[in-house]
């Protein structure tokens, strides 16, 4: 699994799947569903019907970028 370039992060809509944020965090999706199941994602992500969805704001603020652009 590849990581995003900052152009690609920054240009994340308000939020993404978990899939998405996990490949931006640079962890694969097994383990980004593993951490989630224990409540340990290091963002928050909220369950929408069968997904999860993640904020990009506190995503990018994590990788030490800023939403603003």
């Amino acid at each position: 699994m590849v990581g995003m370039t900052r152009a690609e992060l920054l240009e994340l809509p308000v939020a993404i799947d978990l899939v998405t944020a996990a490949r931006a965090l640079g962890i694969g999706r097994t383990r980004a569903f593993e951490l989630i199941r224990r409540g340990e994602f290091p963002v928050p992500a909220v369950r929408v019907g069968a997904t999860w969805r993640v904020p990009t704001a506190p995503l990018l603020q994590l990788l030490g970028l800023s939403a603003d652009r």
